[in-house]
């Protein structure tokens, strides 16, 4: 990261500042705490990826980077404090006034869930949502896990299943897992297995309403 060389972007950096902070993009004044930024790189790489805009207020003013120290803690908390371990791209756009601001691009992951640790040593994933990142439901995890795992799922679907698919169809429907005991008569492993096996071929996803993620039918782009 020494050698890393500014170029000039400042038209570029308009537009995309602009944008403000959203799914995909959030600014940074500084970075200092190597677990903090680990938890965007988390929430971009469980997402569809994302980019960090260091040396950018959160009002979007331009400040430059102060130092290449910036660039060290978050090569830090990719690889010590991402599990698995991430490799973000950085790129150095210099502003109108000669002020250098660096974009940190992170790739959506092949593998999740991507967890960041904690100060306590705990390790958990994160999800981005509009402008923030948010903790990842640990029913999430186990569905990101049980499609890692690549474990063969039969294509033939449950009564209780099909039972789920249906509270699903109406447009925008979104249940929890309660709602999914409940409408389907299942017990909690049961619903939760359910859920789980829908996910894995790609029927259902989760979608983060009211300061929860539910259960929701996938749309014909979230299907692989």
């Amino acid at each position: 990261m020494k050698d890393l060389r500014a170029i000039k972007g400042k038209f570029y950096l308009r537009q995309i500042i602009a944008e403000g902070e959203h799914e995909h993009q959030d600014f940074k004044f500084a970075i200092s705490d190597a677990r903090k930024i680990a938890r965007s790189i988390s929430a971009f790489a469980n997402n569809s990826g994302g980019r960090l805009l260091i040396g950018v207020k959160d009002n979007g003013v331009i400040a430059g980077v102060r130092n290449e120290e910036d660039i060290y803690v978050v090569e830090q908390a990719a690889q010590l404090y991402c599990r698995p371990e991430q490799h973000p791209r950085f790129i150095a756009l210099k502003a109108d006034d000669g002020a250098v601001v660096i974009r940190v691009d992170i790739d959506a992951s092949p593998q999740r869930p991507v967890q960041a640790s904690g100060p306590d040593g705990s390790w958990r994933a994160y999800f981005r949502v509009a402008d923030e990142n948010i903790l990842a439901s640990p029913l999430m995890v186990k569905a990101w896990r049980r499609k890692a795992s690549g474990r063969p799922t039969l294509l033939t679907i449950t009564p209780s299943e099909q039972k789920l698919i249906d509270a699903l169809a109406p447009d925008e429907a979104a249940l929890s897992l309660t709602d999914v005991m409940c409408q389907c008569m299942l017990s909690r492993p049961a619903a939760e297995e359910t859920i789980l096996r829908l996910y894995t071929l790609g029927v259902i996803d989760f979608k983060f309403i009211n300061r929860e993620f539910l259960i929701s039918a996938s749309s014909p782009s979230d299907i692989p």
